[in-house]
């Protein structure tokens, strides 16, 4: 099979997809990456803040940082060849580089292959922990994080 690697820009944490601005890319390509190993592919992303090594061993990124700098990432190499610079691949990108069909990276649980399930639901408007009005619910009582000052004293809401 395949072997894929992203080389990415210094992010704050290893997928960027942390903080108080999330960039919708991140999430996209942290999903499609996800969808893909789980399907069988090899793929492995890499951090300039956070694995410098990985890009100081490889000739390739070596190459492509003396000419392109860290404002060319991310690069995308199969195999040890380059196969996209200056943006991250899509989910069928990724398929079609890990040698998988779109049908066998079907997870054929059932559900749409397009969502990952987060296992979240979303509270009812008679039911959930922001639905009640009752400020002395155990459910909005102050959590012990707030015993800070300057902390919110609510525990979910």
């Amino acid at each position: 099979m395949p072997a894929i690697h992203v080389y990415e820009p210094a992010l704050c944490c290893n997928t960027g997809v942390c903080g108080p601005d999330l960039d919708q890319r991140l999430v996209t390509f942290t999903a499609d990456l996800d969808h893909v190993v789980d399907a069988g592919g090899e793929l492995q992303r890499h951090n300039l803040a956070n694995d410098p090594q990985a890009f100081a061993e490889d000739e390739t990124v070596r190459s492509f940082l003396q000419v392109a700098g860290s404002a060319g990432l991310p690069l995308t190499l199969v195999d040890g060849v380059t196969v996209l610079t200056g943006r991250y691949p899509d989910r069928g990108e990724l398929l079609r580089w890990a040698g998988l069909s779109a049908d066998a990276a079907d997870t054929s649980n059932g559900q749409d292959s397009t969502h990952r399930d987060l296992g979240l639901t979303a509270a009812g408007a008679d039911d959930g922990c922001c639905s009640s009005t009752d400020e002395d619910s155990a459910c909005c009582s102050p959590s012990p994080a707030a015993s800070a000052p300057g902390t919110s004293t609510s525990g979910c809401c």
